[in-house]
């Protein structure tokens, strides 16, 4: 099963080096584990740019994030583990490697 792991952050960019070294590390135990897809950093959301294309006109491109927040999403992985108690276990390792939350989400499947 696949799952997203999704960092929460405040602002952006804001890894010490010892975290990008953990956050290095959880990596490279991702892929020894077999359970890597893939993984990235997001920059700033006041970079994001909202498209509606929903409108019979033509889409409305609105600068800024979908949604006004003090947290955001700051990056993210994908994982492919067994089931949802080792993606938890990856979750609380993620989190402990980054020092930020982790929202552990599966993936619709079918």
């Amino acid at each position: 099963m696949q799952y997203l792991l999704s960092v929460i952050d405040e602002t952006s960019d804001s890894a010490t080096e010892d975290e990008m070294t953990a956050i290095r590390g959880f990596n490279d135990r991702l892929r020894s584990a077999g359970y890597w897809v893939f993984a990235g950093g997001l920059a700033d959301p006041q970079s994001a740019t909202v498209v509606d294309n929903r409108r019979p006109d033509g889409p409305l491109l609105t600068d800024g994030p979908f949604l006004e927040s003090k947290e955001y999403l700051g990056g993210f992985w994908v994982i492919d583990v067994p089931d949802l108690d080792v993606a938890l276990e990856v979750g609380a390792d993620g989190s402990r490697s980054c020092a930020r939350v982790v929202e552990v989400r599966p993936f619709l499947v079918g």
